[in-house]
């Protein structure tokens, strides 16, 4: 059985970019840490929450890039000349990726408490009605049949 792909079938015109954006989801790093919450604050509202316990705010970055948004974080070492009997607080360098569906803009990122919160908004798209006029076998140039000669 082949793979339908989602550029193949003649009624999904232009979705191939969908394809990717699944593809690249996909391959995002799903190891567990930092875990994290999405929650929907309003209609068209949501917020990324994530446990960064350990982390100042110098130490993340929050950055959006071609439909993604890229939480980083990266501590300074720290804990030079320290003795650990027991280490159970995480705080190793992390990467958490979300790819974001068209319309969708990051607000603000604030820290509070051990949580990063990243919130983001979905903007509804304006709908636009425009009237096709049919040339009659003509394209944009006036040409018949593409020849570029005008009768």
């Amino acid at each position: 059985m082949a793979k339908l792909s989602l550029g193949s079938h003649p009624f999904l015109l232009g979705f191939d970019q969908l394809e990717r954006l699944m593809e690249r989801a996909a391959k995002a790093d799903n190891d567990g840490y930092p875990p994290f919450n999405i929650e929907q604050t309003s209609e068209d509202g949501f917020r990324i929450t994530l446990a960064v316990a350990g982390f100042a705010e110098s130490d993340l970055s929050v950055v959006t890039e071609d439909r993604q948004l890229a939480i980083r974080g990266r501590r300074n070492d720290s804990d030079a000349g320290r003795v650990f009997l027991h280490r159970g607080i995480a705080t190793r360098q992390f990467q958490r990726v979300f790819v974001l569906a068209e319309g969708v803009e990051v607000g603000r990122a604030g820290l509070e408490n051990g949580l990063l919160h990243v919130d983001l908004s979905r903007s509804t798209p304006e709908k636009i009605v425009r009237q096709i006029r049919i040339n009659g076998g003509r394209g944009d140039d006036g040409a018949v049949g593409g020849s570029g000669d005008k009768p």
